[in-house]
């Protein structure tokens, strides 16, 4: 059985990326208030393994967790990517007439814009996770408040929908991110399968030094699928930039980065792993 680590609580989408990435092995999930809190369960036991968030296609980057994983000593194994959809769900005993407040992450009370403007009657009210805003309503019995979540989560914590697919946009896909201790990532990864890696690196402030790394790629045929700058805290105007590449030869792969490393500072493999191409079924 693995032990997989979650920001969130059960019901989560962080819950049904990690079922639907392992859909055909058995797992034991521990449930983080933080991503903070994931990274430190494995740190504590290198046997736990973690999924998180990294970008949605409405939102953007999670950019804090960029940063959480290039400092955690973890590596990247796999990737998912989960359509997200979400409902309004209440008490059994509410209704659209009895519902004063709708509560739920504040990602999630955007990517509803739409549906809230159609209700300025609702008080919309930011809280820590769209399951948990569903569990807190059951468990508290919160008369006249509303949560958005998936519909899964309303469910599972015995709550009545009062609409589905209430997000604005009905592309809405979350990348999720699958990590673990170096040491265990070959028992997770197939390594023969690996066609994509995270790269991190810095520069030397200098005319035209991310044309020239980005140049290298193309040489060896590496298709730059993502890249994301985020400032160096303390160094004005340097950053960090976060790169995302495919390629269909590990070796031509692992040539390229031997001969962008004299180009750059402090560049990292965060992780190579197989390119979860295949958006979900809506």
């Amino acid at each position: 059985m693995k032990r997989i680590a979650i920001q969130g609580v059960i019901g989560s989408f962080h819950d049904m990326a990690a079922h639907q990435y392992f859909k055909d092995e058995q797992i034991q999930l521990i449930c983080c208030d933080t991503f903070e809190q994931l990274f430190e369960n494995i740190k504590r036991d290198p046997t736990v393994i973690g999924m998180l968030a990294i970008e949605n296609t409405i939102a953007g980057s999670l950019l804090h967790n960029y940063e959480l994983l290039r400092d955690s000593g973890t590596t990247i194994v796999g990737e998912h990517k989960l359509h997200i959809e979400h409902s309004i769900c209440c008490l059994p005993e509410d209704t659209w007439e009895t519902v004063k407040e709708v509560h739920s992450h504040p990602v999630a009370l955007m990517q509803c814009r739409g549906f809230l403007a159609n209700h300025p009657d609702l008080k919309a009210v930011e809280a820590p996770d769209t399951a948990g805003s569903a569990m807190f309503i059951s468990e508290k019995q919160c008369r006249g408040w509303a949560a958005i979540c998936s519909a899964d989560a309303a469910k599972h914590y015995g709550m009545k929908v009062l609409q589905n697919s209430i997000e604005d946009n009905k592309h809405n896909f979350t990348r999720f991110l699958v990590v673990s201790n170096p040491n265990k990532a070959d028992f997770i990864r197939p390594l023969e399968k690996t066609n994509k890696a995270s790269l991190v690196f810095s520069l030397p402030h200098a005319e035209g030094s991310l044309s020239q790394v980005l140049s290298i790629l193309s040489f060896y045929k590496i298709n730059l699928t993502k890249i994301q700058s985020l400032p160096i805290i303390g160094h004005e105007w340097e950053y960090m930039f976060y790169v995302d590449v495919t390629f269909d030869s590990l070796t031509r792969y692992r040539q390229s980065i031997d001969a962008i490393m004299p180009l750059t500072k402090e560049l990292k493999v965060l992780g190579e792993y197989n390119d979860d191409g295949q958006q979900p079924k809506n």
